[in-house]
């Protein structure tokens, strides 16, 4: 069942950086499956299996890519939540946001994120460092979601 598994969720409202994502993602060939949401209640639902996502059986996702300006929820409680639930704890959530507010850093890291990325404004610079992320905690880092 391992081949259905969902390696990365990303968490992303905006249609560029979503596009931008997945295609850098894509390129550099480092995930197999990776679902999309577009708001913090979905990725609730989604991570712990509830809502639109209740009927879903599959293993936690190897990479949480969590923007933090989102609707519904907002990123910093979407990290809260996984976090604080010993479910999904160890489940590695690198932010990706347009926020260089240093509130939102300090209390991302407070929370227990593994990174934080503030996206770059060039399209190009924005797809290197996405395709990085996925190379790094994909096929790099091992963590114990990844069984490696």
């Amino acid at each position: 069942m391992d081949g259905f598994a969902v390696e990365i969720l990303l968490v992303e409202d905006s249609d560029t950086d979503l596009e931008l994502a997945l295609r850098a993602l894509t390129q550099a060939k480092v995930a197999n499956r990776i679902e999309v949401v577009r708001d913090g209640a979905a990725a609730l639902d989604f991570l712990f299996s509830q809502g639109a996502f209740a009927g879903r059986v599959a293993d936690n996702p190897r990479l949480v890519m969590l923007d933090l300006k989102l609707p519904m929820v907002d990123g910093l409680e979407v990290l809260r939540a996984i976090k604080e639930n010993p479910a999904t704890r160890t489940i590695p959530v690198v932010v990706l946001t347009s926020s260089h507010e240093q509130r939102d850093i300090v209390e991302s890291y407070n929370l227990g994120v593994n990174s934080y990325i503030v996206k770059p404004v060039d399209f190009d610079r924005f797809m290197a460092a996405v395709a990085e992320l996925g190379m790094y905690w994909m096929l790099l880092n091992r963590s114990p979601v990844s069984g490696g």
